[in-house]
């Protein structure tokens, strides 16, 4: 699991994705993520202030460390939300 690298921990991904199985968050959150493309998600400040607010939506106290290392993974990635391969890769990677 890639995100272990960065020092993202199992037990918090598997927190996260029990919340996103609550219908009203995963639409609080699919609304931030409306509209996000490949340069906003290469942009450190913007990702550190979706990083934010997604830890507020999930109801999750993020760390300085927390959200340095989610920044670091998804700046990684290189996601382009318009490539469903790139979002396949996600996908599995999460599941």
């Amino acid at each position: 699991m890639s995100y272990v690298k960065y020092g993202i921990s199992k037990e918090f991904v598997e927190r996260v994705k029990r919340k996103l199985k609550t219908p009203a968050t995963k639409d609080k959150l699919k609304q931030l993520l409306d509209g996000v493309n490949k340069s906003d998600l290469q942009d450190r400040a913007k990702v550190r202030r979706l990083v934010k607010s997604a830890g507020t939506i999930l109801n999750e106290k993020l760390t300085s460390t927390q959200e340095d290392q989610i920044v670091a993974f998804v700046l990684a990635q290189k996601i382009d939300p318009q490539n469903t391969f790139h979002l396949i890769k996600l996908w599995g990677m999460f599941r």
